[in-house]
């Protein structure tokens, strides 16, 4: 029974990164004709079409979009939390689990990122999309830190800001 509760756990961390995608890719404005940006929206689609009739959008904000995500996130609070728990406690709980997504999900997209930018050539439809996700984070960073040598610490220093954010957190948390 713990092998099927892990399992559908994995999938809904899965499918909550790919919610929290489709709300970075609205959010940064990216390329939607992506190959991989259709995938994002054909994953998401069936789910978040009837919620964004019933729940509008607050700006730029796709607030189905974010609902759906905290649904998902407090769905696999409940399946992993074998304890029965209060309804304050499993809301944190989900909260939470959202924003070890939304972390994962960043740390990742600059890991691919910095990876593909050693081996490719710069022409692949996944690098262009991860630089429009990635580059209003970087170039920030890139104003006050210039690349040195043609060497970009733009990215390390990202890294290195996300580490200390997520421990930070979880030093307050405990």
């Amino acid at each position: 029974m713990n092998s099927i509760l892990e399992l559908l756990s994995t999938i809904l961390g899965i499918y909550t990164s790919v919610i929290l995608l489709r709300i970075w890719l609205q959010m940064a404005r990216a390329d939607f004709y992506n190959p991989f940006s259709q995938f994002v929206v054909k994953a998401t689609q069936p789910i978040l079409a009837p919620l964004r009739r019933m729940i509008p959008s607050i700006g730029k904000w796709d607030t189905a979009a974010i609902l759906f995500a905290l649904f998902v996130s407090y769905l696999k609070a409940i399946l992993l939390n074998h304890n029965p728990i209060v309804l304050n406690e499993l809301l944190i709980i989900g909260l939470l689990y959202l924003f070890y997504s939304a972390y994962y999900l960043l740390f990742g997209v600059l890991i691919l990122r910095a990876i593909l930018s050693w081996v490719s050539q710069g022409n692949h439809p996944i690098e262009y999309l991860m630089g429009q996700l990635t580059e209003p984070l970087l170039s920030p960073i890139r104003r006050i830190i210039p690349p040195i040598g043609g060497l970009d610490l733009s990215m390390l220093v990202l890294i290195l800001g996300l580490q200390f954010m997520l421990n930070f957190v979880v030093e307050i948390l405990s």
